[in-house]
């Protein structure tokens, strides 16, 4: 099997204090959580700001994550509030899973959605000699939330822009790491190191594999996170942990997929945490960069810069970019409509 070749990882750094991205978000509205971490059992203090001459009833929703399906809503009014008061299930029973906390104004969504991560034991991964990798069973213990905006990663290639909405509800430990790592600038000046425009074994497109600053594929930044179960399948411009035959050996290296039908036996190996949703064509255009053998000519393509943007609100998340999307936008003459 064609393993995604990867080291180590660098930390996510501290995102900045809530007091500051609250300034930032005042202006146009927004539910933003006072701090990142909020033990079991207590206060969930968090502020509410409304854009001016806003008018309507000021709710909160909690919704699933993964369909965006309403669970629960509460009445709220600007200016801090608890969640716990607002949503007692928050610390009620299990199971846990990863909720999105929406504010609205009348019947409008205002501002990116809250992700609200339960803090549980990882499940650990055991590679069978010759088997799927197999995982410990959930652990019990619930310590609390981790609360943060939802943000989209901007990745500006040699290709053109690519944008992800990272996926929390299907790998939330390896989807936090990822945008530590972009926040703190670590994906600066970093190659396209690897690309398998077509298996061999079956001419379906594979991969375009990043996240090495020395450009060789054995490199990251300092340490290992551990594999995480995900519930996304590999497609198209899927965007998953690479490691080497270790299972706990991802962290900064990653891949993003050329198709579900080169990349389907990745599905429970390998941990897939976000999907492209708009730039499907600079994919595209990365996969059909000069190599020799999996190793691009140079100059290889690069990711400039990353950065973090704040996601849509609930409502008008963009879907994913399908192959048959970028590959129509690459014909699509400058000025026209492009892929998502």
């Amino acid at each position: 099997m064609l393993m995604p070749v990867m080291k180590r990882s660098c930390p996510g750094r501290a995102f900045a204090p809530a007091a500051l991205m609250m300034l930032a978000s005042v202006s146009w509205g927004q539910l933003t959580p006072d701090r990142t971490y909020y033990g079991v059992g207590r206060a969930v203090p968090m502020t509410i700001a409304v854009p001016a001459g806003t008018e309507g009833e000021v709710r909160v929703t909690l919704n699933d994550a993964a369909t965006g399906k309403e669970i629960a809503r509460a009445d709220a009014a600007p200016g801090g509030v608890n969640m716990a008061t607002l949503f007692p299930q928050l610390w009620g029973d299990k199971p846990r899973q990863v909720l999105l906390a929406q504010l609205r104004v009348g019947e409008t969504e205002i501002g990116a959605p809250v992700v609200l991560q339960p803090m549980v034991p990882p499940q650990k991964a055991r590679a069978a000699p010759g088997g799927p990798v197999q995982f410990s069973p959930q652990g019990m213990v619930y310590s609390g939330l981790r609360a943060y905006t939802d943000r989209h990663v901007v990745l500006d290639t040699t290709s053109g822009e690519i944008r992800i909405a990272l996926r929390p509800d299907a790998a939330p430990n390896t989807a936090w790491n990822f945008r530590g790592l972009v926040e703190g600038g670590f994906y600066t000046d970093i190659a396209f190191h690897r690309i398998i425009p077509a298996l061999p074994s079956t001419g379906k497109p594979f991969v375009a594999q990043a996240g090495d600053p020395g450009g060789v594929g054995s490199g990251g930044c300092g340490f290992h996170i551990d594999l995480e179960p995900s519930t996304l399948p590999h497609d198209f411009g899927v965007i998953s942990m690479a490691r080497s035959g270790d299972p706990d050996s991802g962290g900064s290296q990653f891949f993003l997929c050329l198709s579900r039908d080169g990349t389907a036996f990745l599905d429970g190996s390998y941990t897939s945490f976000g999907q492209i949703v708009s730039g499907g064509a600079a994919l595209i255009l990365i996969s059909k960069a000069p190599l020799e053998g999996e190793r691009p000519k140079e100059p290889m393509p690069r990711i400039i810069t990353a950065r973090l943007a704040d996601a849509p609100p609930l409502g008008a998340r963009p879907a994913p970019v399908t192959r048959e999307q970028a590959e129509q936008a690459m014909s699509t003459p400058i000025g026209a409509t492009e892929d998502r």
